[in-house]
This record gives C-alpha cells, sequence and structure tokens, in this order.
C-alpha cells in the first residue's frame, strides 16, 4: 500500500481501485458527467428542502401562527444556508489545503447527508415545543456549511479544459443540475400529495424524500470522487493551477473580481427563486389551486427550463456569454413589469407564467458559472469561483423567497417584480462597469 493511500479515507481508496487500470485521458465529456451528477445531488438537497418549507414546515413547526407568517419563519430559516455557506468554504477551503480535495468532499457530502436525512426525523412542534424551529434552523445551518465545502473544483475546470469555440457549450452542462433536481423533487411530493390523506403526508409522507437525497449524496459522492482523486485529475487540476488558496488572501487579492461576478449573475439567481420557491408559496396561501396541480405544472417548465438552459449554451457560442447575460438580464427587467401578476389570473396565467420565466432563467442561469469561472487568473480561480458561487446565491438567491413573499403579502405582486426588477438592473451594471470582465466573457 502506498503512503498516499494509507493517509486517504476508505472512500477514496475505493474510487481509486476503480480507475487502477483505467489509462485515458481526461475528456471534457468525462467531467461534465461528474458535474451533472454532483449538481443534481445538491439542488435536490436543495429542493426537496425549499418545497417542504411551503407546505410542511409551517406546519409542523409553527402552527401556532397564522399560515402566511409561518410561511415567512420558514423562509427565514431557509435562507440560513445560503447565511453559512462561505462560512463553509472558508472552512473547507483550510480542509482542502492541508488534506486534500478527496478528503475536504468526503467531509462534506457527508455533512450535507447527515444534515439532511436529519430534517427527517424533524420533530414537531406539538412533540418538542420552540426546540423544533431549533432544530431545522441547525439542519439547515449544517446544510449550508457543507454546500461551502462540496465545491469540487470540476465546474472550472470543465471551463478551462475546452477549446474556445465550446467554452459556453460547456459553461451550461452544470447547471442542468438545477432543472433536473427541480423534476425530482417536485415528481417526489407530487406523488405522496396524491396518494396520502393529508394527516399522513404531513405525519410521514414529507420525510421520504429526505432519505432519497442521503442516497443520492452516497451516489454523487463517490462519482466525484472517482475523478477528483484521481492520477490524471489531480495533474490537470496542478496544471491548471486549479488549486484552494486562503480564502482571506483571495478576498484580498481579487474582492472586486468577487463582487462584480457575483452581482453579474444576480438576475438569474434572483429568477431563480421567483419561478420555483415563490410562485409554490403565493399559490399555495392565495389560491384554491391544488397543490399536486401546481408541481405538475412546475415539472412541465422546468423541462422546457432544461431545454433552455442547453439552448444558452449554443447562443452563448455565438454571440458570447456577456452579451447573453446583457440580453437575458434586460428581457428579465421587461418580465418582471408584468408576469408576477399572471401568478393571481388563474390556472392559465400561472402556467404561462412559469413557462415564460423558466424560459428566461433557463437562459440566463445556463451561463452563470461561465461568468463565475471565467474572471480569475489560474491562481485564484478554484477559491474564487467559490467564493463568488456563495456570495451570488447569498446576495441574488438566499432572501429571495422570504423578501418576494413578505412584499407580495403587503403590497401585491406587483412589488414582487420590482423585486426581481432589482437583480436585473443589478446584472446590467455589474456588466457594464466592469470592462475588464466584459472582455474576458467574450
Amino acid at each position: 500500500m502506498t503512503a498516499q493511500a494509507a493517509s486517504s479515507t476508505p472512500l477514496e481508496q475505493d474510487a481509486r481501485v476503480v480507475n487502477t487500470h483505467s489509462d485515458h485521458k481526461v475528456r471534457p465529456s468525462e467531467i461534465a458527467v461528474g458535474v451533472v451528477i454532483g449538481r443534481t445531488s445538491e439542488f435536490f438537497d436543495f429542493f426537496v428542502y425549499a418545497i417542504a418549507s411551503v407546505i410542511v414546515f409551517p406546519q409542523l413547526v409553527f402552527p401556532y401562527l397564522d399560515r402566511l407568517t409561518g410561511t415567512l419563519w420558514s423562509f427565514g430559516i431557509f435562507a440560513l444556508a445560503f447565511i453559512a455557506r462561505p462560512i463553509g468554504s472558508l472552512i473547507f477551503m483550510s480542509v482542502d489545503r492541508r488534506y486534500g480535495r478527496g478528503t475536504k468532499l468526503t467531509i462534506a457530502l457527508f455533512l450535507l447527508g447527515s444534515s439532511t436525512v436529519a430534517v427527517a426525523f424533524l420533530p414537531s412542534y406539538a412533540q418538542v415545543g420552540g426546540v423544533a424551529a431549533a432544530l431545522l434552523a441547525t439542519f439547515r445551518i449544517g446544510q449550508g456549511i457543507a454546500l461551502g465545502g462540496a465545491w469540487d473544483g470540476l465546474a472550472s475546470l470543465l471551463a478551462v479544459n475546452v477549446q474556445e469555440g465550446k467554452r459556453g457549450w460547456y459553461a451550461m452542462i452544470p447547471q442542468l443540475g438545477a432543472p433536473l433536481g427541480l423534476i425530482v423533487a417536485s415528481a417526489l411530493f407530487a406523488f405522496f400529495l396524491a396518494n396520502l390523506s393529508p394527516e399522513d403526508f404531513l405525519s410521514w409522507g414529507w420525510r421520504y424524500p429526505f432519505f432519497v437525497a442521503f442516497a443520492l449524496n452516497v451516489v454523487a459522492l463517490f462519482a466525484r470522487l472517482r475523478m477528483v482523486v484521481t492520477p490524471e485529475y489531480t495533474e490537470l487540476f496542478d496544471n491548471r493551477e486549479l488549486n484552494p488558496t486562503p480564502v482571506v488572501a483571495t478576498v484580498r487579492n481579487e474582492g472586486r473580481n468577487i463582487i462584480i461576478g457575483a452581482f453579474a449573475a444576480l438576475a438569474s439567481f434572483a429568477l431563480f427563486h421567483m419561478v420555483t420557491v415563490f410562485p409554490l408559496s403565493w399559490v399555495y396561501l392565495y389560491t384554491t389551486e391544488g397543490l399536486v396541480r401546481f408541481l405538475t405544472i412546475e415539472i412541465i417548465a422546468a423541462f422546457i427550463g432544461l431545454g433552455a438552459v442547453v439552448l444558452s449554451g449554443v447562443l452563448a457560442d455565438r454571440i458570447g456569454r456577456r452579451s447573453l447575460l446583457g440580453y437575458t438580464a434586460a428581457a428579465i427587467a421587461v418580465f418582471s413589469g408584468f408576469a408576477p401578476q399572471l401568478l393571481g389570473a388563474g390556472p392559465t396565467g400561472e402556467a404561462v407564467f412559469m413557462v415564460v420565466g423558466f424560459i428566461l432563467l433557463g437562459l440566463s442561469f445556463g451561463q452563470s458559472s461561465g461568468a463565475v469561472s471565467s474572471q480569475f487568473d489560474k491562481a485564484a480561480r478554484y477559491t474564487g469561483a467559490a467564493l463568488t458561487s456563495d456570495l451570488a446565491w447569498l446576495f441574488g438567491a438566499g432572501f429571495a423567497p422570504l423578501a418576494a413573499l413578505l412584499l407580495a403579502s403587503h403590497f401585491g405582486l406587483i412589488a414582487a417584480g420590482a423585486y426581481l426588477l432589482s437583480g436585473a438592473i443589478a446584472t446590467l451594471i455589474a456588466l457594464g462597469i466592469n470592462k475588464e470582465l466584459a472582455k474576458r466573457l467574450d
């Protein structure tokens, strides 16, 4: 046994065994498979929790509050993961430098899986009182810290390991995980809602998707370890200088690029929750539409969004990623002026809102990872891209369901549109003032 194997985790050793007799050149398509598996798992976790935040936690954890207030508190806990995520990056980048990428991923994904499956065992307010909310917040913070450590660098490696004319195409591949994760999560909840009584669903049915999330995390962990611990990938990471740098030093040297990069993707990240989590909460609280029906609409719209993500890769390689981000941000600004009101216009309006929203989301979100990974020098790309992604999620998406529902409940759906408009304006400003970013994106 080599010294390297002796110091590795058992999962890393198993991953190396799989590749022992594999003498192959690392191909972008192979990296892409690992990226999609990892991102789908992460987004599935994300959407399982998001859906439960609307239809489960207000009743289970905050039954003493009215439905709106309970949902707002639930969304407040939902945001804790986005606050904790940069802290996770800080912790796990240190683990990465000291013990390696494989060890970091193993710890982070087991923390993510453990925090997720712990939610499945969450007691109700009737059983433990306010402790239920404290436990939920603790598990949510654990998920956020773990997500900060789940950054494996494969998306950045993919972005810099392809030929010029295909950068937009490969930049969209990591983003396929979002609609795929939403489709599976929504389908699971729709199945249990359709086949269980309300009492059984609230008692135990909602817990099953969290067990599925844990199983997917284990599969994703091994799939990613199989790649990042092999000599071929290690050499490629080193050659591309995709290695962790101290977070504080990276922020000091690349702080401007990190902030600009986060705001450049703000429109798509704000829209992300405006067409996934917020509509579900509005329909559930303010309409008589059935949840199963709306989740079905969401699934269909997510499939359309999946196609739009793929299309973003084609368009970005033809007109440039910066141009595509700018055009879609402008389109999102127009969309924000009338689209949210469609949620109050009945079933047809809801369907139009979801379909158009997912098309715009796919086109914009499909290139947000390309914007993040393209703006840093090689030495800072690994850590810088992780921090930029953390901040984009925090600023653009973390408080979006809470803010949109709070504004819409007090001032009407047009106020939710104004929130979305602010994200689009921030993106246009960020793209406009950063000429260096503009050159690199094109």
